[in-house]
C-alpha cells in the first residue's frame, strides 16, 4: 500500500482499481470539460494571509449544517452509481461519514437503496432527489425517506436534461453496462472490484427497480430513466415537493443570484452552490467563482452551501472565507472509496480536517465558525457579478 498524503495519491490508487468506464463516470466533465477543470483551478489564486505570534491552541472545528451538529462543516454530496465504484459503495460511505460525524447524501441514482443504508447506519442521513415526471414515484420515494428518518431533503434543480459526457459515450456506459471486449478485458485487470461485485447482490438502481411502474429489472430502467427526467420543471414544483416534505429542504444547483432569490421566497432551508462537478453546463461559472455574489444576494437569508471542486481542506476554508456554511465532497470521497472502500472515504475525510485545521492556525484562527474573508489576500479571488 503506497503513503496516502494527499487526495490526489487517492484519486490515483482509485483509477488503478476501479474499471475504467466507472472510474470515468465519476471523474468526467460535460463536453470540453473546462468548467470541470475551472472548479478546481479557480481555488488556486486565492491567498490566505498567513498570521504568526497568535494561540493556536483548542483549535475546533464544529459547527452546524442547517442545524445539525457536524464535526466539521463538510457533507458527503450525492454521486450517482456510488455503488459501482466499490461493491456496496453507499453503505461503506454512509458508515464512514456517520462514525465520522459528518452527513451523507444518498443519491437518487444510487445502487444501494434509502432503506439499505437506514439499515447500515444508527443515525439520520440526508437523501437526494431528482424531480421526475412521474408524481406517483416521487411520492413514494419521498414516503420512503422519511420512514428511513432521513433528516433533509436535498432537491437538485439542475438535471432537467443530461449534459453530454463524451466518455461515457465512448465507454459504452449504460443500464445494464454494455459488455464489450474492452470493458470485459479492461475488469480482468481489477481483480478487488470484480471480487466485491460477485458478492453483492446490490448491482442494481436500489431505489427505482422494483419501485417504479414498469422498472422491473436494470433492462427497463434506461428508457424510463431517458423519459423521466423534466424539462418543464418550474418553482411550482418546489412548492409541489415543500407540500410533502416536512423536514430540512435544501435546494441543489444554484449559479446564480436571480435563482438564489427565488429559492429564498420558496421556504428552503439553504441552498448549495454547484454546477454539478462540470457535468452539466459546461462553460458555467466555477463555483467558487459564483459563490461570493450569490453569499453577497441571499447569504444573510438562507445558509448557503458549496460544492464542485473541493479537493483539500484549503480549498474547504476558502469556501467558508467567502460565505459558505458547508461545503459537499463528492469525488473526493469517490475516490477514497475506489481506492479503498470505507477505509478510504475515511481517509478523504481524515486528510481534508487534518489540511482544514491546519491552515485554519496558520490564518491564525481557533474557531472555524468565526473564518471570513479576514483570512484572505484581498483581490486574490474572482467577483463576478450576477443579476438580482
Amino acid at each position: 500500500m503506497p503513503v496516502i498524503t494527499c487526495i490526489e495519491d487517492l484519486r490515483v490508487l482509485a483509477q488503478k482499481r476501479v474499471p475504467r468506464m466507472f472510474y470515468d463516470y465519476a471523474d468526467a466533465g460535460s463536453w470540453t470539460e473546462s468548467t470541470y477543470r475551472a472548479n478546481c483551478s479557480d481555488f488556486e489564486p486565492i491567498k490566505f494571509r498567513q498570521r504568526v505570534a497568535v494561540n493556536m491552541e483548542n483549535r475546533s472545528l464544529r459547527t452546524t449544517m442547517i442545524g445539525q451538529e457536524v464535526r466539521m462543516p463538510v457533507a458527503i454530496a450525492p454521486t450517482g452509481f456510488t455503488g459501482m465504484q466499490h461493491a456496496d459503495g453507499e453503505i461503506l460511505a454512509a458508515r464512514a461519514a456517520e462514525k465520522f460525524g459528518v452527513p451523507f447524501t444518498l443519491s437518487t441514482m444510487s445502487i444501494c437503496s434509502i432503506e439499505d443504508i437506514a439499515a447500515h447506519t444508527r443515525k439520520p442521513f440526508w437523501f437526494q432527489l431528482y424531480m421526475m415526471k412521474d408524481r406517483a414515484f416521487i411520492e413514494r420515494l419521498i414516503a420512503r425517506a422519511k420512514a428511513a428518518n432521513c433528516s433533509a431533503l436535498v432537491l437538485t434543480l439542475d438535471l432537467q436534461v443530461l449534459g453530454q459526457r463524451h466518455k461515457d459515450l465512448k465507454n459504452g456506459l449504460s443500464a445494464p453496462p454494455k459488455l464489450t471486449l474492452p470493458n470485459i478485458l479492461d475488469m480482468m485487470t481489477k481483480p478487488r472490484w470484480c471480487m466485491g461485485m460477485l458478492q453483492t447482490p446490490r448491482r442494481g438502481f436500489g431505489n427505482i427497480v422494483g419501485h417504479a411502474t414498469e422498472v422491473s429489472d436494470l433492462s427497463s430502467l434506461s428508457a424510463w430513466t431517458a423519459q423521466q427526467f423534466d424539462p418543464a420543471l418550474s418553482w411550482a414544483d418546489v412548492e409541489w415537493i415543500k407540500q410533502r416534505w416536512d423536514g430540512k429542504l435544501i435546494i441543489k444547483g444554484i449559479m446564480d443570484a436571480e435563482d438564489a432569490r427565488l429559492a429564498v421566497n420558496s421556504g428552503a432551508d439553504a441552498i448549495v452552490v454547484s454546477n454539478h462537478g462540470g457535468r452539466q453546463l459546461d462553460g458555467a461559472l466555477s463555483s467558487i467563482a459564483a459563490l461570493p455574489a450569490i453569499v453577497d444576494a441571499v447569504g444573510r437569508e438562507i445558509e448557503v452551501h458549496m460544492d464542485s471542486g473541493i479537493r483539500s481542506g484549503q480549498d474547504v476554508i476558502k469556501a467558508l472565507a467567502l460565505g459558505a456554511k458547508g461545503v459537499y465532497i463528492g469525488r473526493a470521497f469517490l475516490y477514497g472509496l475506489g481506492a479503498m472502500g470505507e477505509e478510504g472515504v475515511t481517509k478523504t475525510l481524515d486528510i481534508i480536517e487534518r489540511e482544514l485545521d491546519l491552515t485554519m492556525a496558520f490564518c491564525g484562527l481557533t474557531d472555524v465558525r468565526k473564518v471570513d474573508k479576514s483570512i484572505l489576500i484581498p483581490g486574490t479571488w474572482l467577483t463576478p457579478q450576477s443579476p438580482v
